[in-house]
């Protein structure tokens, strides 16, 4: 029998772009936990003790922000965002 291993995209995000890239697919889907899975992904290939750092949270906090189902705050989003240096851009529909 063949065993796999559970897909972890936080190996595949060693570069900014990789990063921007990530997080912009999964701001397109409606449902708000893609995008907290994707933060909680790039927080996790980035080392979620340093972004813990950068963001200013404690890295409890930050596990607990970015655990699923969890309710975050735009302010906490903002921190988790500002500490990967990464940015939210709008722009209009296409």
């Amino acid at each position: 029998m063949t065993e796999f291993t559970p897909f972890d995209a936080s190996e595949y995000l060693g570069t900014d772009e990789a990063i921007a890239e990530y997080l912009a697919a999964a701001l397109e889907d409606p449902d708000p936990q893609v995008f907290l899975a994707a933060l909680g992904d790039v927080a996790k290939a980035r080392g979620m003790t340093q972004i813990a750092k950068d963001s200013g949270l404690g890295r409890e906090s930050l596990y607990k922000a970015l655990s699923p189902g969890s309710k975050l705050r735009y302010e906490t989003v903002r921190k988790v965002m500002d500490g990967l240096g990464v940015k939210l851009t709008v722009l209009p529909h296409a």
